[in-house]
């Protein structure tokens, strides 16, 4: 029996997977179960911030997972306390809870403004506005607080207390945000909407509108944090500091975190009992967080990161079959003018480049170290793709 058959047969069918086997990684390459090696422009979907096997990181982790693995949250750890404090540092927070995954740190989020709310206001002060086109994760309340109706079936009944408004339109925002509302989400990228920022003069109007009311400001940064754009945050380019930020994917160099992380207003809301997470602050997933945040939270390597973004946003845009460019740093979306973005994502496997759709264009998110060598690479791969004629 292959490893595929074997995989198929005992395990749930949830995902539209390709028919590769990744054995193991290094550095800005993944190889497969006959040896072939793949430039990945994915990184796990952004997860594997620093690639794959980075010395530091694996030092890091290795070492952690000799001296303690797992303790419960009963107790406290050093290594929790100094990855805590070094995150804080680079956010500008106050406080965080610790958990395993972006749809778990915006189900804190999403308890954090409601309990926030019923204390200072009642119980009836208890709706969310989140934007359409937006993805949150696929939790029941986060499925319900994603903005798009392709997700909302089946797993009835959904969540309440969820309101949909329309990206960078202030009136519809306006008219929605009412006495019943005690949070607006977004992201600042909708990233699994198809890689579009948001406009600025929407988000400065959302935080002014948001500030009067007392509405919190949650923001979503799964995706977009921990260096991906260029900032540490990418709400670090819009200039305001949100109430509740949510992080996961890559803050842990490819081990199971997420995040949530309040400021000033909001930053004694959970006491004892509230919310909790077994494995939530896990030390190993810190000791690898920590030399996550050490290269990540770097000024310099930042810098990098956003010169990357352009240099292979501009060579993209030379290409005749590349209609449009979006994102921010190594976040970027392609939107091509014939080609079927899932096509060229496949077609690519033959080549030996791993990319990533979103909606129906052609995404990358490789890793934050990924070199220019292999950027250029990868790019050469992707024009040979996009100017090759169909049959």
């Amino acid at each position: 029996m292959s490893v595929i058959e074997e995989f198929n047969s005992h395990i749930m069918g949830t995902y539209g997977r390709y028919e590769l086997v990744i054995d193991k990684g290094e550095g800005d390459f993944a190889t497969d179960d006959g040896g072939k090696r793949y430039i990945d422009f994915g990184s796990g979907i952004g997860t594997n911030s620093l690639g794959y096997a980075d010395k530091d990181w694996a030092d890091a982790v290795c070492k952690q997972v000799r001296t303690l693995q797992h303790t419960s949250n009963y107790y406290y750890t050093k290594v929790q306390a100094e990855f805590a404090a070094k995150l804080a540092e680079l956010t500008g927070t106050k406080k965080m809870f610790f958990c395993n995954s972006g749809a778990e740190a915006n189900e804190c989020a999403i308890k954090l403004a409601r309990k926030y709310s019923f204390d200072k206001y009642g119980k009836d002060r208890h709706n969310i506005i989140t934007l359409v086109n937006s993805f949150h994760g696929r939790t029941l309340a986060t499925l319900s607080a994603t903005g798009q109706d392709v997700f909302h079936n089946y797993f009835f009944p959904f969540v309440e207390g969820f309101i949909y408004a329309e990206a960078n339109n202030i009136s519809d925002l306006r008219e929605k945000l009412d006495s019943t509302v005690c949070a607006v989400m977004i992201e600042y990228i909708q990233g699994e909407g198809g890689v579009i920022p948001l406009e600025k003069e929407y988000v400065d109007e959302l935080y002014r509108v948001c500030g009067e009311m007392d509405v919190l400001v949650i923001t979503d940064e799964v995706q977009t944090g921990v260096g991906r754009t260029g900032k540490f945050l990418a709400g670090q380019y819009y200039g305001h500091s949100p109430d509740i930020v949510t992080l996961a994917k890559g803050i842990a160099g490819g081990l199971p975190m997420g995040v949530c992380l309040a400021g000033e207003k909001c930053a004694d809301t959970l006491t004892a009992g509230t919310h909790g997470s077994t494995f939530g602050g896990n030390p190993v997933a810190c000791a690898g967080g920590l030399e996550v945040l050490k290269k990540a939270g770097d000024v310099g390597f930042l810098r990098d990161v956003a010169a990357k973004g352009v240099y292979i946003k501009q060579k993209l845009q030379k290409l005749d079959e590349v209609e449009s460019v979006s994102g921010m740093g190594l976040m970027i979306g392609i939107k091509l003018r014939s080609k079927n973005a899932g096509e060229v994502v496949r077609a690519a496997l033959d080549e030996g480049l791993l990319l990533l759709t979103a909606k129906d264009k052609v995404r990358l998110l490789p890793p934050l170290t990924i070199t220019y060598e292999e950027i250029d690479k990868g790019l050469k791969i992707l024009e040979k793709l996009l100017t090759e004629k169909g049959e």
